[in-house]
């Protein structure tokens, strides 16, 4: 691979690579963690049938070799961009975006797998619907990458409400793929937010693109203890009360707006997988209001264990009017023995 130059406006960056139009471009952020890039989003994305797409891999600021041991690898389809100092996921995604030749944009964190005719599936789909996006069903997989759980995916039709609520969007950054022209006239990712800016985005495309969705199980996404939500202290709630603040009018429009129990419940669950239960409750707490009987029960759950949560959701669930949280589930798709 032939260096093509340098981005100093974002920071000291270089791009190593050939620049060819093709149909579609993967970006996959990433940083210091060259094994599970190697192992996860390399392979999902090198190993993609039927579709012409480069891979672009946006080094940001790694100290452990990533951008040597990705250029190292014979695959013209491979181009690297690299931060000298890291940037942070939203901005290492924009320069994937600016990098991309592709007249699709793919992305896709470092740590996920897709099925083998993800991209082929969800381009055709968006094509024969005239949409600017698609989306999948998707899994959730342990650190083996064995299946836990499904979701399906949100319906077209009702997904600008629902993301006013809540992130439906399954799978998050690895699942979407959205015509480039589109995302960067929509001004890409909010560089503001570290956690939440793949739900702002997506609440953008809702409120300006047409989606197409993909009933079948394209996305792989893999639970561990280095994920972002786990491993990052900063206070997620500030984000939260930012996107609310940026959308109130849409979500006025709608006539409804964000969820703070559903999130806090999100975000308790991640200091659960960590081990932090005192922040876990404090979590829950920040979310529930005085009628929000469910988030107070988890509030105690997480403080004194699994026999209290179930006891308390007994009792929960035995108040009239009470409907507990659902989702729709998608089946344990049968590509995932390819990454065993």
């Amino acid at each position: 691979m032939t260096s093509e130059g340098h981005d100093e406006a974002r920071g000291g960056s270089s791009m190593h690579g050939a620049t060819t139009s093709c149909e579609v471009t993967v970006v996959i952020p990433t940083r210091n963690r060259w094994p599970v890039l190697r192992d996860a989003a390399l392979r999902a994305a090198s190993c993609q049938e039927g579709v012409d797409c480069e891979i672009v891999v946006v080094d940001d600021g790694s100290v452990d070799g990533t951008a040597d041991r990705v250029a190292e690898l014979v695959d013209p389809r491979l181009r690297v961009v690299r931060h000298e100092r890291s940037l942070g996921v939203a901005r290492a995604r924009n320069a994937g975006i600016d990098a991309a030749c592709g007249v699709w944009i793919a992305f896709l964190d470092d740590d996920d797998i897709w099925s083998p005719h993800k991209l082929r599936t969800q381009i055709d789909s968006a094509t024969s619907r005239g949409a600017s996006f698609v989306y999948g069903a998707s899994v959730a997989l342990d650190e083996r990458k064995r299946f836990l759980f499904g979701h399906a995916p949100p319906d077209p039709s009702t997904l600008r409400s629902e993301l006013l609520r809540r992130n439906v969007m399954w799978g998050g950054c690895s699942n979407v793929v959205v015509r480039a022209d589109v995302v960067r006239n929509l001004g890409r990712f909010d560089e503001q937010l570290f956690q939440l800016a793949d739900w702002d985005l997506w609440i953008r495309l809702a409120n300006s693109a047409r989606a197409a969705m993909c009933p079948e199980v394209l996305v792989g996404c893999v639970t561990h203890q280095a994920s972002m939500l786990l491993t990052d202290r900063r206070d997620v709630f500030e984000e939260f009360d930012y996107l609310v603040r940026k959308h109130r009018q849409i979500a006025g429009d709608l006539g409804h707006g964000f969820d703070q129990a559903l999130f806090s419940r999100w975000v308790a669950g991640g200091h659960v997988r960590a081990g932090r239960r005192v922040a876990a409750a404090r979590a829950l707490r920040r979310g529930a209001s005085k009628s929000d009987l469910g988030n107070l029960v988890r509030v105690t759950g997480v403080l004194l264990g699994k026999p209290a949560m179930r006891i308390g959701t007994r009792l929960v669930s035995s108040v009239p009017g009470y409907v507990p949280s659902g989702e729709r589930t998608a089946a344990e798709p049968d590509w995932l023995d390819r990454y065993w």
